[in-house]
């Protein structure tokens, strides 16, 4: 075993998958047990456009042993509870995906067929007055939730938004104080081993000759590693995800620093506004089969709220997958693996998810098609659920508005997924997953807020008495009201915890791809 122990990592490509990559290698391996290197030029810059997170990075800087605090006064960063979709169902229409579930359990049964039975009779409560984080996003609150499980401010959780730029500069730091080699130079030449087609060394532009055991791929859509030297094959989903065009730009803040993303539909696709500290991140995610640059951009441009501050930075994508993440000796990160459009903020999230799935099954130099195989099929697993997630919210549309939203009404959608629509149509029953990202609350969302609601509700419901039901429902209701308005305004708890010192003074930075890409 110790002869066929990796020895030399080489990670090819920064940016956020780059330094996540080595952060967490750096950390849970260290430079005792094996010597790690990323390898960066200066000359090729990254798009950081994504900078919605998930609450799962939180548990990320905790492993790698960072204060909070700092991290986010590092990155600018602001807290996020959940986010806001509007005129996805209909036009003027919006709802919250909150980080937090909606009511409670009652006798086992799932607290929305109790909610459904008031509704048929006649009820227009929202289901969002019965979730915390939802109410206290409307609210523009914002405190860490409690340790006492007993108490109703535990019920919900928190991300982050953050600027990438600044979180792959923190990383780097981290890094390089633990001991981590970055080299730089562009990659000009990649050796294979004539007897097994493994990846043995990386030439870059300055002559430096550098050979590794195992290569991470974090090099974005071109994959320098999986796709152009090992031909590994990428999976194609535009025709269920159409859009395939971005336009990011700046503003400076303006209004009330919000808890949460925005997400605003428009003719052919969506805008984001992410608040952070020291800006506001805005982009629209668009289609161009059915809406030209020119048009995306005005569009954009008519929906901000502060002023510009940054270039309008074009993007172009293909969402999809590698065919294989982990091929030979080589595992794509980031872009590199693949590509899902950020409306539910997933981007981080796959980083994070590949790096513990490697660290999991990490490989001795023989990189064993067992452990490649089962690294392979969890994440094809995670993509596929985390893509027809995103889809629902394109074909759980009423809307026919335009062209454009009525192929994703009437499109064939992913095997499954019709399914889980029906069944959740007819019965109210929300199809589980044991592993996976967005779980029933999540789902709940997106059908209840985009229009789809169930026929009929569990029959055990039948049995609870209507008047106490009626009173109970009530009494939750005003009572999350109470605990949403007794927490404290999102800026005085950045102002508490966390401000950062250049506070309203953002410069972009010097090295943003405007090229068809992303980060």
């Amino acid at each position: 075993m110790h002869e066929n122990r990796v020895k030399r990592i080489v990670i090819v490509g920064g940016g956020t998958a780059g330094w996540m990559t080595a952060a967490a290698l750096t950390r849970l391996f260290g430079q005792e047990y094996c010597a790690i290197e990323l390898l960066e030029s200066d000359q090729i810059g990254t798009v950081g456009v994504g900078e919605a997170t998930l609450p799962h990075l939180r548990y990320f800087i905790q492993t790698l042993g960072l204060n909070e605090h700092e991290f986010m006064r590092a990155t600018n960063a602001s807290y996020k509870t959940g986010i806001e979709f509007i005129n996805w169902g209909r036009i003027g229409e919006f709802y919250i995906h909150p980080f937090g579930e909606f009511g409670q359990s009652i006798n086992g049964i799932d607290f929305h067929h109790y909610w459904l039975k008031l509704r048929q009779l006649g009820d227009d409560t929202s289901i969002g007055d019965y979730s915390l984080p939802v109410v206290a996003s409307k609210y523009g609150r914002f405190d860490y939730p409690s340790s006492d499980p007993r108490s109703i401010l535990s019920t919900y959780s928190y991300a982050f938004h953050l600027d990438a730029h600044l979180f792959a500069r923190y990383l780097r730091t981290y890094c390089e104080t633990r001991g981590l080699v970055r080299k730089e130079g562009k990659v000009k030449e990649v050796y294979l081993r004539q007897s097994d087609g493994f990846i043995s060394a990386v030439r870059l532009d300055n002559g430096q000759h550098i050979e590794g055991d195992l290569f991470i791929d974090c090099t974005g859509f071109n994959g320098l590693l999986i796709e152009q030297h090992l031909k590994t094959g990428y999976i194609d989903w535009r025709h269920w995800l159409p859009c395939d065009r971005a336009i990011a730009m700046a503003t400076k803040s303006q209004g009330e620093l919000l808890p949460y993303t925005k997400a605003i539909a428009h003719e052919a696709g969506w805008q984001w506004r992410i608040p952070l500290q020291h800006r506001t991140g805005n982009g629209h995610i668009y289609s161009s089969s059915f809406m030209s640059d020119q048009q995306a951009e005005s569009i954009l441009r008519d929906n901000l709220d502060g002023q510009v501050i940054t270039e309008a930075n074009y993007l172009r994508f293909t969402t999809g997958m590698r065919k294989q993440f982990w091929n030979k000796n080589c595992i794509a990160i980031g872009l590199a693996a693949g590509f899902l459009e950020p409306l539910e903020s997933t981007s981080i999230h796959l980083i994070q998810l590949a790096i513990m799935k490697l660290i999991e099954f990490f490989p001795d130099k023989r990189c064993d098609s067992v452990l490649r195989d089962e690294y392979n099929r969890m994440m094809t697993l995670e993509f596929e659920r985390l893509r027809d997630f995103l889809v629902l919210h394109y074909c759980a549309t009423e809307r026919d508005d335009t062209e454009f939203w009525r192929y994703c009404k009437n499109m064939s959608k992913p095997d499954g997924l019709d399914h889980k629509i029906n069944l959740f149509r007819k019965t109210g029953y929300v199809s589980p997953y044991t592993e996976g990202l967005f779980l029933k609350a999540s789902w709940l969302a997106v059908y209840l807020g985009q229009g789809i609601v169930p026929e009929n509700y569990d029959p055990r419901v039948e049995d609870f008495d209507l008047e106490k039901l009626a009173n109970y429902l009530a009494s939750m209701q005003t009572h999350i009201a109470q605990a949403a308005q007794s927490l404290p305004a999102h800026a005085k708890s950045i102002a508490k915890h966390c401000a950062t010192e250049n506070h309203g003074s953002y410069q972009p930075p010097p090295a943003t791809l405007n090229l068809y890409g992303r980060r």
